[in-house]
């Protein structure tokens, strides 16, 4: 475990030579971990661009805690964009326009998304299951159009590095469309082990680029209930059960954006960053960083092997059947 004492003190030293954090896109950024990383980032007082994207109804909340980032920090520069990121057409928009204002990205941070509690399948226009959309076609389809501009960079996906299991992947029915396929305790997983699969991948063809893969552990966000249908009584059991352990054992707001502004911007898993003298991470053989939610790093070799050895070819290529339009 890093210790909180030593994130902060790796956090005090981000200054504009110790990081190349200039431009930094945050897909996720209007609530929980995202806004919480965000204030932490602006909060070093470096002169820092970020483009926030949420969606519509998000945008009134949003405004207050954009001024509120501008009076912590008058040298941030904070752009919202207006973004539906559950809709790949959507994410091809945005990308286009951050591509036409930007020659380099410092990072990408990935967090939007929930738990599918309710155990109904809902889809977006474009067919894909929502939560699936948002935490890994749509994650990966941003990478794959920015990559270009991440050269020296970082991309943190948070969702849950660490956590890859073979027990309930499904490698013939990636998008668990078959009857009964989709349920809770299967799609989380699923979407785990998919992003491991793929970012393993990217690191490997892009050494360039730093990729983690984040287990946020518990924190008191309120998403827990998005998705929620309202009508199990056992999904309704088991989220007030969820908000009384995150009550008991979440890291603070504070903790929680502190330790993933260090996981952006240090040294301890590799590329560019504030400079680390303890531990370094341990990446997948693919290069790709596994980080718990207190900042330790596992490969998980015995697992993340198994997935790349039987699933990565059958992954990609059904990645890129789904996003080679939007490409």
């Amino acid at each position: 475990m890093v210790s909180f004492t030593e994130i902060l003190s790796s956090n005090a030293l981000i200054t504009t030579s110790t990081t190349p954090l200039r431009v930094a896109v945050f897909v996720g950024g209007t609530s929980g971990i995202g806004k919480l990383t965000i204030r932490a980032l602006v909060a070093t007082g470096t002169p820092i661009k970020i483009y926030l994207l949420g969606r519509k109804p998000s945008q009134s909340r949003t405004l207050p805690f954009i001024k509120e980032l501008h009076t912590l920090n008058p040298k941030a520069e904070i752009i919202f964009i207006e973004a539906e990121v559950s809709l790949l057409a959507d994410v091809k928009r945005v990308c286009s326009l951050i591509s036409s204002l930007e020659s380099k990205i410092g990072l990408l941070f990935l967090s939007a998304g929930f738990a599918p509690w309710g155990g109904q399948r809902k889809e977006t226009a474009e067919g894909h299951e929502v939560a699936q959309a948002l935490e890994y076609y749509s994650r990966m389809l941003f990478i794959l159009r920015l990559l270009p501009f991440l050269d020296s960079g970082r991309v943190v996906s948070v969702l849950g590095g660490g956590m890859e299991t073979t027990y309930f992947l499904d490698m013939e029915d990636w998008e668990l469309k078959k009857e009964g396929n989709f349920t809770i305790w299967r799609a989380r997983p699923q979407y785990i082990g998919m992003n491991t699969i793929m970012l393993d991948r990217l690191a490997k063809e892009n050494p360039n680029v730093t990729f983690i893969h984040s287990l946020p552990g518990a924190v008191d966000t309120g998403n827990v209930r998005r998705g929620w249908d309202g009508k199990s009584i056992l999904g309704w059991a088991f989220i007030r059960f969820i908000e009384g352990v995150n009550w008991l054992v979440a890291f603070s707001d504070e903790e929680s954006g502190q330790r993933h502004l260090f996981q952006s911007t240090s040294a301890a898993f590799g590329g560019r960053g504030v400079p680390w003298s303890g531990e370094a991470g341990r990446a997948t053989a693919g290069g790709l960083f596994l980080v718990s939610n207190k900042c330790d790093c596992t490969p998980n070799t015995k697992v993340v092997d198994q997935l790349r050895d039987k699933g990565q070819e059958k992954l990609w290529g059904h990645t890129m059947e789904i996003l080679g339009p939007y490409l």
